[in-house]
């Protein structure tokens, strides 16, 4: 393991448990690129299924709500 992936890791764990767990779907969705598929729950399924139908129907979030959302990621 990089020295730099360790720092990291420290810090993650320093988080909410929620934010961990979003840490570790990143994590694993880089290492996905390197192996098989990540299998996707049916939660995150219907997630994904309703976001389509919503892409379909033109429905998007407007900049300044992303914008509003990043702020308060601190992104």
């Amino acid at each position: 393991m990089t020295k730099l992936l360790e720092e990291a890791i420290a810090k993650v764990r320093q988080l909410p448990e929620a934010e961990q767990d979003e840490a570790a779907e990143m994590l694993f969705s880089v290492a996905a690129r390197q192996g098989e598929p990540v299998e996707l729950d049916d939660e995150t399924r219907e997630a994904v299924r309703r976001g389509q139908e919503q892409a379909r129907r033109g429905e998007f979030v407007s900049d300044d709500d992303m914008a509003a959302f990043f702020k308060r990621q601190g992104v």
